[in-house]
Parts: C-alpha cells; sequence; structure tokens
C-alpha cells in the first residue's frame, strides 16, 4: 500500500471515530477495507454524519462505484415518525455459535438460504458456518422477518458476532 493511500485510510479512521462509527466495510477492485472499533456499539442510525466528507474520502479513492454503494447503508438518517420509529424497533438478532467462515448458501452458485423480506420460522436454516472442514447449519432461533444479513459470504465469523437480525412475530 502507498503513502497516499494509507494517509487516505488514516483520514477515513479519524473521520469514522469522529462520527462514532463502530463498524465499517469498503471493498474495490485492489483494497479491501474492515475497519471495527471495540467498545460500545455505536446506535443502529448514527445521525449528524457529513455524508459529504465522506463521500469526498471516498471519491479520493480510484474505485468510487464502490465507494458509493457502501456511504447510503452507513448514515440514513429517519425523517419521518414512522421511520425513527421503524429505526428504534428490537430487532432480534442470530449470533455466531463458533468461530469459522460465514456462508449464505449450501454451496457456491447456489441460492442464498434466506433472503432479505423472508418469514423465517424457528429451526429453519439461514446460513452455514464451516469450521475445521465441518459445515455447521446456523438455524434461526425466533420466528419472523429477515431485516437484514450482517454476515459477508466467504468471511471468517467470530463465537457470538451477529449475523443476521430477525424482526420477530
Amino acid at each position: 500500500m502507498d503513502g497516499s493511500k494509507m494517509n487516505e485510510l488514516r483520514e477515513l479512521v479519524e473521520f469514522l471515530k469522529a462520527n462514532e462509527i463502530a463498524e465499517f466495510d469498503m471493498e474495490q477492485a485492489d483494497l479491501k477495507v474492515r475497519i471495527k472499533f471495540a467498545g460500545e456499539p455505536a446506535p443502529a442510525v448514527a445521525s449528524g454524519i457529513d455524508l459529504a466528507q465522506l463521500s469526498r474520502l471516498m471519491a479520493s479513492s480510484p474505485a468510487s462505484p464502490a465507494a458509493s454503494a457502501a456511504s447510503p447503508g452507513i448514515a440514513a438518517t429517519p425523517s419521518t415518525p414512522a421511520q425513527i420509529a421503524a429505526a428504534e424497533e428490537k430487532l432480534h438478532e442470530v449470533k455466531s455459535p463458533i468461530v469459522g467462515t460465514f456462508y449464505e448458501s449450501p454451496a457456491p452458485g447456489a441460492p442464498a438460504f434466506v433472503q432479505i423480506g423472508d418469514q423465517v420460522e424457528v429451526g429453519q436454516v439461514l446460513c452455514i458456518v464451516e469450521a475445521m472442514k465441518l459445515m455447521n447449519e446456523i438455524e434461526s432461533d425466533v420466528a419472523g422477518e429477515v431485516i437484514k444479513r450482517i454476515g459477508s459470504s466467504g468471511q471468517p465469523v467470530e463465537y457470538g458476532q451477529p449475523l443476521f437480525a430477525i424482526r420477530p412475530r
């Protein structure tokens, strides 16, 4: 990594700290960055983030399409009372019971076990976590609607790391 990219990365880290963003992922053709700060988790909906500054930081990188795709999920500030209520809604997190590699489908190229918006039942398979060449099916422990897939397919996960957010029925 050259000096200019390191400086851009330092600026990005400072920006994330200043705006109390706990976790951030960015992937470009020649660079993949995942930043996760330890400590208190940030609120689900960050308010007061300077999107213009974040866009400038991301635009300075050579592959801006990946950067612009990353920014909408970071700082969508709710504006109506209904959106604020939805943001504050308590969602159930399905967490990884083991350390391993997260897979959203049973095989490469196969459809994912579940999609965002799917209704799931207790015991329904949501994903696989591979550990020591063993494929462990992770089942839903609550019935409801899949709101968010937190894990990224092919990426390592830790014990207790959230994989899915489900709105219970």
